[in-house]
């Protein structure tokens, strides 16, 4: 662990992990690995010209997800915020290339989020806050040919995200419930289910707009064929 983390000790926040030099690099490797794998994946059987458009489709997405998640409407003090629909971004490759293809970019996203704006207490609070919670964005794949599949395949990555991160509220972070005079489910709820739910609700706004759903048909178009 020290030779990817250094432990910081803080008497506000308890001590926490900074990635080191060589922890950044192995994330930066992983990320490429596990996107190029979900190109793989999701293209078996067809052409490269299709993976090599899948791939560049998909690093597209993943870097509008990450300039729309610095771009913040507020911002809670402990992590979690309504940014400018950057959730939906991944979960457009999702709708894209399916539930593999989804899976894997959105896992990859992860991983980028942790290189940027790490904070971690702990391997398990790691894996579940940014592995687990981003990565299931990607279940937005599960409804790629569905009609209406983007809104609902959005609405399933994101019930996804909650999941996790409600978990890792309510196992990590639970003990701060008492200052609120609150349970750690209670807590762990209404915690993250304001940020997410908030950014969900502003999402599907804007998806429910005729000229937003015709927009984003044709681009599904034009990254399939």
């Amino acid at each position: 662990m020290s030779i990817f983390a250094t432990e910081i000790i803080d008497e506000e926040w308890g001590n926490y992990f900074a990635l080191t030099g060589a922890g950044y690099g192995a994330l930066i490797i992983i990320m490429i690995l596990v996107l190029l794998a979900g190109c793989m994946i999701g293209a078996s059987g067809k052409e490269k010209k299709f993976r090599t458009k899948q791939l560049v489709f998909s690093a597209v997405a993943m870097a509008l997800a990450m300039v729309t998640s610095m771009i913040k409407l507020f911002e809670l003090p402990m992590g979690g915020s309504v940014t400018l629909c950057s959730m939906l971004f991944i979960c457009l490759i999702g709708y894209w290339y399916g539930l593999s293809g989804g899976l894997m970019a959105a896992i990859a996203y992860g991983f980028l989020q942790l290189i940027v704006d790490p904070y971690i207490i702990s391997i398990p609070q790691m894996l579940t806050d940014y592995i687990f919670a981003f990565g299931a964005l990607g279940l937005s794949g599960l409804f790629s040919n569905k009609k209406h599949g983007l809104i609902l395949g959005f609405i399933a990555g994101v019930l996804g995200r909650f999941v996790f991160t409600f978990l890792s509220g309510l196992i990590f972070f639970g003990s701060y419930a008492s200052s609120y005079n609150m349970t750690a489910p209670v807590y762990s709820f209404v915690y993250n289910g304001s940020y997410i739910g908030a950014e969900t609700v502003i999402t599907v706004i804007i998806l429910m707009l005729p000229p937003v759903a015709k927009g984003l048909a044709r681009v599904k178009i034009m990254a399939q064929d």
